[in-house]
């Protein structure tokens, strides 16, 4: 019996060895998201050339490039103000949201007066940036390509997948937050 039992331990002992790393069934070699880098760049050189040519269009409006991708211009200027909203400060804003061909998608009635806390809250990347290049009282006229609108994904609901918008912001207030003017309390 002692000789069954120390076979039995020598087999469990042989038996189990460190555990085995699981190797990979497949190896993927990155053609799938190097293929996706290219069509995504020319997805937004087409875009680029679609908003350029509405631009060259436009004699009556001067397009400024914003440094984030997207293009505006001012069409109601306030020449006294100085401060832009910054990282923390609250805005009230209002804005409409048309495709580049002026389709209504969104009224700014639908869309209503919009309370937002800069760089802290949830909008489309575009607007996040664009309410940012605007002072109180003033409106401008942005136009975004979709991976600065609302990408691959759409809204959901009336903005459908890889669609470049139009939207005419306009800044109704701005509540400084005593961070941004570098105050102490």
């Amino acid at each position: 019996m002692k000789a069954v039992l120390m076979i039995l331990m020598g087999m469990f002992l042989i038996g189990c060895g460190g555990p085995e790393p699981r190797r990979p069934v497949k190896i993927n070699s990155g053609s799938f998201f190097k293929e996706s880098v290219e069509r995504n760049k020319a997805l937004l050189a087409q875009e680029e050339a679609l908003i350029q040519n509405i631009i060259d269009a436009d004699s009556l409006h001067d397009y400024v490039a914003s440094p984030n991708g997207f293009w505006y211009y001012l069409e109601k200027k306030n020449e006294t103000a100085t401060y832009l909203p910054k990282p923390n400060d609250q805005i009230l804003f209002s804005y409409n949201l048309v495709t580049l061909q002026n389709d209504t998608i969104y009224t700014a009635q639908e869309l209503g007066p919009t309370s937002y806390v800069v760089d802290k809250e949830q909008l489309f990347t575009g607007l996040q940036n664009a309410v940012k290049l605007l002072k109180i009282n003033e409106r401008a006229t942005f136009l975004f390509p979709s991976l600065q609108a609302f990408g691959y994904h759409g809204d959901g609901n009336q903005i459908g997948p890889r669609t470049p918008l139009k939207s005419t912001v306009e800044l109704h207030t701005i509540i400084i937050n005593q961070d941004s003017l570098n105050l102490k309390p």
